[in-house]
């Protein structure tokens, strides 16, 4: 996997990665649809996450967990709002507590994840909307683009396992 690129544009308030697999799209449509394939890659290698609910429908809600080094627990959810096997997935991310309600002190992004083939495999396009200025500001102080990329790092060798 390599990243190829990251743009932060503070005036449409997205942050962007794009990565590319040598995979075909239905394959890498499996690391975010198959939550034990998902959990494997999805925050940095030092926080793995575990999913503990996965309903990839519109409407339908996706809940985990990362756990740090020192065993501290960081919570999220998803709200899915669309989905198109194996081509896109959008969904709102946010914060939450143990119990999975939704942390409201916290920012709420949108992230959409477009595949498309490649000559040589699938590129993938992880879009992140942000609602104001702020609150990009403090997801990227929070590390949010290294840990992309170092999470996107743990994808090609899932891929590679077939």
């Amino acid at each position: 996997m390599t990243v190829v690129d990251t743009i932060k544009d503070a005036d449409t308030l997205t942050l962007t990665i794009v990565s590319e697999h040598a995979a075909p799209v239905d394959r890498v449509w499996q690391v975010w649809a198959d939550p034990r394939q998902l959990e494997r890659w999805w925050g940095p290698p030092t926080w793995p996450a575990t999913f503990t609910e996965h309903d990839l429908v519109v409407g339908g809600r996706a809940a985990y967990y990362m756990t740090g080094p020192d065993g501290t627990r960081a919570h999220g959810l998803w709200r899915i709002r669309a989905v198109e096997p194996p081509h896109a997935l959008e969904y709102e991310d946010r914060f939450a507590d143990a119990d999975g309600r939704p942390d409201d002190t916290m920012p709420t992004t949108i992230g959409r994840v477009e595949l498309s083939a490649t000559g040589t495999g699938t590129r993938m396009t992880v879009t992140s909307t942000f609602p104001s200025t702020e609150a990009m500001e403090q997801m990227a102080a929070m590390g949010m683009v290294e840990g992309m990329t170092l999470a996107l790092g743990q994808i090609e060798g899932i891929l590679a396992e077939g």
